[in-house]
């Protein structure tokens, strides 16, 4: 009891925030799970990641995430290698890691991540045990 069930996340381009998520989310054992007009969700276990499209009224803001709400989402990997093979899938697909200059310790010593932005700039973090 307690566990996160769902996250939505509203996203300013359905189709782009799918090329970008989709993969990923598979590289963890995610799984389609939900498909509507508006939106797509992945599931893995019992907790489903919701992405929908952002009203037209909204999309003008953009997101932020040093705004209130979300500052960014961390995945574990279950190891190094973990880290370093998605870091290395993230630069064939030509998506920045930010931090460069610390990778793989821009969280600190002890903290092995990778960290890089989706197309919104939400940040996503890959952390290693």
């Amino acid at each position: 009891m307690g566990n996160i069930h769902h996250i939505e996340l509203n996203v300013s381009d359905l189709d782009i925030s799918m090329c970008f998520w989709s993969w990923f989310l598979e590289e963890l054992g995610y799984q389609p799970f939900q498909v509507w007009d508006k939106g797509r969700s992945w599931k893995k276990d019992e907790m489903y990641l919701v992405f929908v499209q952002t009203k037209e009224q909204f999309i003008s803001e953009g997101y932020h995430r040093g705004r209130t709400g979300l500052n960014h989402l961390a995945f574990q990997a279950n190891s190094r290698q973990q880290v370093d093979n998605l870091a290395e899938k993230l630069e064939e697909k030509g998506i920045e890691i930010l931090y460069r200059d610390l990778h793989p310790f821009a969280g600190g010593e002890q903290h092995y991540a990778v960290f890089f932005e989706d197309p919104d700039r939400i940040k996503v973090e890959f952390v290693a045990p």
